[in-house]
Protein backbone atom coordinates (compact mmCIF):
# COMPACT_ATOMS: atom_id res chain seq x y z
CA UNK A 1 0.00 0.00 0.00
CA UNK A 2 0.89 3.66 -0.97
CA UNK A 3 0.11 6.66 1.81
CA UNK A 4 -1.43 9.44 -0.47
CA UNK A 5 -2.37 12.87 0.65
CA UNK A 6 -5.67 14.24 -1.23
CA UNK A 7 -6.36 17.98 -1.69
CA UNK A 8 -10.15 18.62 -2.03
CA UNK A 9 -11.34 21.53 -2.93
CA UNK A 10 -14.79 23.53 -3.66
CA UNK A 11 -16.50 26.88 -3.95
CA UNK A 12 -19.55 25.78 -6.38
CA UNK A 13 -23.01 24.08 -5.07
CA UNK A 14 -22.41 24.06 -1.16
CA UNK A 15 -18.63 23.46 -0.65
CA UNK A 16 -19.30 21.59 2.09
CA UNK A 17 -21.56 19.25 0.85
CA UNK A 18 -19.27 18.76 -2.42
CA UNK A 19 -16.57 17.78 -0.24
CA UNK A 20 -18.35 15.45 2.26
CA UNK A 21 -19.43 13.54 -1.11
CA UNK A 22 -16.07 13.25 -2.54
CA UNK A 23 -15.09 11.57 0.64
CA UNK A 24 -17.98 9.33 0.76
CA UNK A 25 -17.16 8.46 -3.09
CA UNK A 26 -13.65 7.74 -2.37
CA UNK A 27 -14.15 5.09 0.32
CA UNK A 28 -15.89 2.90 -3.13
CA UNK A 29 -12.07 3.32 -4.98
CA UNK A 30 -11.07 -0.01 -5.42
CA UNK A 31 -7.57 -1.04 -3.55
CA UNK A 32 -8.19 1.88 -1.66
CA UNK A 33 -8.57 2.51 1.62
CA UNK A 34 -9.01 6.14 2.78
CA UNK A 35 -7.50 7.08 6.00
CA UNK A 36 -8.37 9.91 7.78
CA UNK A 37 -9.47 13.69 6.58
CA UNK A 38 -8.25 17.18 8.11
CA UNK A 39 -11.29 19.56 9.31
CA UNK A 40 -13.08 21.64 6.73
CA UNK A 41 -11.12 25.18 6.12
CA UNK A 42 -12.51 28.01 3.84
CA UNK A 43 -9.91 30.10 1.81
CA UNK A 44 -9.79 33.08 -0.39
CA UNK A 45 -9.95 32.23 -4.39
CA UNK A 46 -6.95 31.69 -6.20
CA UNK A 47 -7.64 32.53 -9.82
CA UNK A 48 -9.59 34.61 -12.40
CA UNK A 49 -12.19 36.81 -11.92
CA UNK A 50 -14.82 36.83 -8.92
CA UNK A 51 -15.27 33.66 -7.03
CA UNK A 52 -17.14 32.60 -4.04
CA UNK A 53 -14.58 31.52 -1.59
CA UNK A 54 -13.25 28.09 -1.20
CA UNK A 55 -13.89 24.96 1.14
CA UNK A 56 -10.90 22.50 1.78
CA UNK A 57 -9.39 19.72 3.25
CA UNK A 58 -6.76 17.16 2.76
CA UNK A 59 -7.95 13.34 2.87
CA UNK A 60 -5.04 10.84 3.32
CA UNK A 61 -5.48 7.27 1.43
CA UNK A 62 -3.55 3.78 1.15
CA UNK A 63 -3.90 2.65 -2.22
CA UNK A 64 -2.54 -0.22 -3.76
CA UNK A 65 -3.27 1.75 -7.71
CA UNK A 66 -1.05 2.82 -9.52
CA UNK A 67 -0.61 6.86 -9.04
CA UNK A 68 -2.43 7.78 -12.55
CA UNK A 69 -4.73 4.88 -11.63
CA UNK A 70 -5.67 6.66 -8.54
CA UNK A 71 -5.75 9.94 -10.53
CA UNK A 72 -8.29 8.62 -12.91
CA UNK A 73 -10.66 7.28 -9.79
CA UNK A 74 -10.19 10.88 -8.88
CA UNK A 75 -10.96 12.50 -11.88
CA UNK A 76 -13.91 10.18 -12.31
CA UNK A 77 -15.47 11.57 -8.51
CA UNK A 78 -15.24 14.92 -9.61
CA UNK A 79 -17.03 14.40 -12.90
CA UNK A 80 -19.49 12.85 -11.07
CA UNK A 81 -19.79 16.27 -9.28
CA UNK A 82 -20.20 18.39 -12.52
CA UNK A 83 -16.71 19.37 -12.66
CA UNK A 84 -16.52 21.16 -16.00
CA UNK A 85 -12.45 21.94 -17.29
CA UNK A 86 -13.25 24.88 -18.83
CA UNK A 87 -11.15 27.87 -17.28
CA UNK A 88 -7.41 26.87 -15.24
CA UNK A 89 -8.39 27.53 -11.48
CA UNK A 90 -12.00 28.82 -12.43
CA UNK A 91 -14.57 28.56 -10.02
CA UNK A 92 -15.38 24.52 -9.38
CA UNK A 93 -17.59 22.23 -8.13
CA UNK A 94 -15.02 19.63 -6.79
CA UNK A 95 -11.20 19.78 -7.44
CA UNK A 96 -9.33 16.38 -6.19
CA UNK A 97 -5.76 17.04 -6.53
CA UNK A 98 -2.79 13.96 -5.48
CA UNK A 99 -0.69 15.56 -3.28
CA UNK A 100 1.69 13.19 -2.57
CA UNK A 101 1.98 9.71 -3.23
CA UNK A 102 4.23 8.11 -0.96
CA UNK A 103 7.74 9.25 -1.25
CA UNK A 104 7.77 9.78 -5.50
CA UNK A 105 8.30 12.53 -7.64
CA UNK A 106 6.67 12.24 -10.49
CA UNK A 107 6.40 14.09 -13.36
CA UNK A 108 4.33 12.77 -16.35
CA UNK A 109 1.81 14.15 -18.91
CA UNK A 110 -0.76 13.85 -16.40
CA UNK A 111 0.23 14.29 -13.45
CA UNK A 112 3.32 16.14 -11.32
CA UNK A 113 3.69 14.95 -7.97
CA UNK A 114 4.57 16.53 -5.27
CA UNK A 115 1.97 18.60 -6.52
CA UNK A 116 3.80 22.07 -7.94
CA UNK A 117 2.31 24.66 -5.77
CA UNK A 118 1.10 23.01 -2.77
CA UNK A 119 3.60 25.02 -0.84
CA UNK A 120 2.58 28.38 -1.74
CA UNK A 121 -1.05 27.02 -0.31
CA UNK A 122 -1.73 27.53 3.24
CA UNK A 123 -5.18 25.94 2.40
CA UNK A 124 -3.29 22.37 1.44
CA UNK A 125 -0.33 22.45 3.89
CA UNK A 126 -2.63 23.49 7.29
CA UNK A 127 -5.28 20.26 6.83
CA UNK A 128 -1.87 18.13 6.19
CA UNK A 129 -0.37 18.96 8.82
CA UNK A 130 -3.13 18.39 10.85
CA UNK A 131 -3.10 14.67 9.54
CA UNK A 132 0.61 14.20 9.51
CA UNK A 133 2.39 16.74 11.52
CA UNK A 134 5.67 15.17 11.28
CA UNK A 135 5.37 14.38 7.61
CA UNK A 136 8.56 15.31 5.41
CA UNK A 137 8.25 15.94 1.77
CA UNK A 138 10.12 13.72 -0.95
CA UNK A 139 12.78 16.03 -1.21
CA UNK A 140 13.64 15.99 2.78
CA UNK A 141 11.78 19.22 3.22
CA UNK A 142 9.80 18.96 6.73
CA UNK A 143 6.34 19.80 6.11
CA UNK A 144 6.36 22.40 9.38
CA UNK A 145 9.61 24.37 7.29
CA UNK A 146 7.01 24.77 4.24
CA UNK A 147 3.99 25.81 6.53
CA UNK A 148 6.24 28.70 8.35
CA UNK A 149 7.11 30.12 4.89
CA UNK A 150 3.59 29.93 3.42
CA UNK A 151 1.73 32.92 2.78
CA UNK A 152 -1.26 33.66 4.49
CA UNK A 153 -4.83 33.27 2.72
CA UNK A 154 -7.63 34.17 5.07
CA UNK A 155 -7.64 30.70 5.81
CA UNK A 156 -10.42 29.55 8.73
CA UNK A 157 -11.50 26.43 10.32
CA UNK A 158 -14.93 25.30 9.99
Amino acid sequence: MTRCYIGLGSNLEDPAAQLRSALARMHEIPQTEVCGCSSFYTSAPIGPGEQPDYVNAVACLDTQLTAEGLLDALQGIENLHGRKRTLRWGARTLDLDVLLYGDETLDTVRLVVPHPRMAERNFVLEPLAELAPDLTMPDGTPLQTLLAQCPDNRLHRL
